[in-house]
């Protein structure tokens, strides 16, 4: 089941851009082993049932007083026979607690051990506390997406947290395990939001360096500049996409719209942008989101329906290729990507914290009298107690 079938991490509990790395991991099949905090803490968000919380899904869950010697003791045993480890705590804790990289790089030479922050292990910022829109602030990201005399508008957590934090830790991950398959030895990755984020721009790092990519938000072809790549309401108040930046299929687009005849500016003609922008938004104006997709059925202009959360799980291309499941009545994506021999499956639900505590330690070697005696001193058990 995936390609990652028999590779053993530990996810040291956080949030955001860890367990999303940790999802991507389990669904690709790697034995996802999740060790929770015993003692609760304020995570900013109100509790909600497990099977909500579809960033755990396929995973088993521990639950460790990873402050006391026992505790830690717990993990380093787990940690033994794993192929990484996950945490995402501000520069120092795992240090402080006993099981930094050199910690348990005594215990298991080849552990590859991924951290997970939005400032990095150093530099002046590196303590501080920070989120998503943050750290897309400060890697050049946040500023480039808008409209034109408008605030910067913040993607979701999408960019900092999913594509520039977790993607490119679980993506440091798998490449840092396949290097200590040669070398036998494990090493630290340290992925941070401002890193990854800042990745994700190089394309826009050339093109303004060349001089074609303007500084103002909202004026340039993919920022909401060009009226050919862009969103456009329609008759019943929804909205289309359109992408036509290649000249044949921008041609495909004045034809499906039905301007062929008219004089219109030329396609970079940026002088002429808002005259094709006003004639844009009126023609898409007279018909519903429905019709348009009608119009555009079998196109190259690079169009598309803008889909709300609840519609994009019927629309007949993502209900073909299974995009999305629906588990215990939760809407949520199937694993990505895809592959012909390995294919993935989505693992169990999303556990209890500390569900899996006991099953867990008897697997690394715990006895029966070692786990009880550990749950009895506290050590052990659920989480939130």
């Amino acid at each position: 089941m995936g390609p990652l079938k028999g590779y053993r991490v530990i996810e040291m509990a956080g949030i955001g851009p860890a367990p999303f790395c940790a999802m991507l991991l389990a669904d690709l099949g790697a034995e996802v082993i999740r060790v929770e905090r015993r003692e609760k803490i304020d995570l900013g968000v109100s509790g909600r049932a497990p099977k909500y919380e579809v960033l755990l899904r396929g995973r088993k869950s521990i639950a460790v007083d990873v402050k006391s010697a026992a505790g830690q003791d717990v993990v380093k045993r787990l940690v033994k026979d794993a192929d990484a480890l996950i945490e995402g705590f501000r520069p120092g804790v795992m240090e402080r607690l006993g099981l930094g990289p050199d910690d348990l790089a005594t215990i298991n030479r080849r552990l590859v051990f991924g951290r997970m922050t939005g400032f990095g292990q150093d530099g002046p910022m590196a303590p501080r506390a920070g989120h998503d829109i943050n750290y897309i602030a400060l890697s050049g990201v946040l500023n480039h997406i808008g409209r034109a005399g408008e605030p910067p508008l913040h993607p979701l957590n999408l960019v900092g947290d999913y594509g520039g934090g977790g993607m490119y830790l679980a993506f440091g991950l798998v490449c840092a395990i396949l290097e200590a398959q040669k070398s036998g030895q494990g090493q630290v990755v340290d992925a941070c939001m401002i890193d990854g984020s800042a990745s994700l721009m190089a394309m826009v790092h050339g093109m303004w360096s060349e001089g074609v990519w303007r500084e103002e938000r909202g004026t340039n072809m993919l920022d909401s500049g060009a009226p050919w790549y862009d969103c456009y309401e329609t008759k019943d108040g929804k909205w289309v996409s359109i992408g036509s930046i290649e000249k044949r299929f921008y041609a495909d687009l004045i034809a499906r719209l039905g301007l062929g005849g008219e004089k219109l500016p030329a396609q970079h003609d940026r002088a002429g942008w808002p005259v094709l922008r006003a004639r844009f938004t009126e023609i898409f104006k007279s018909k519903t989101r429905s019709d348009w997709e009608n119009v555009f059925e079998g196109s190259d202009a690079c169009f598309a329906p803008v889909l709300a959360i609840s519609e994009v799980a019927a629309h007949p291309h993502n209900a073909q290729r299974g995009t999305f499941v629906t588990r215990d009545g939760v809407q949520q994506p199937a694993p990505a990507p895809r592959f012909s021999r390995s294919v993935p499956a989505m693992g169990a639900p999303p556990r209890d914290s500390g569900a899996d505590t006991h099953s867990v330690m008897a697997a690394v070697g715990f006895s029966d009298a070692e786990i009880a005696g550990l749950e009895k001193a506290g050590v052990v058990g659920a989480a939130g107690f």
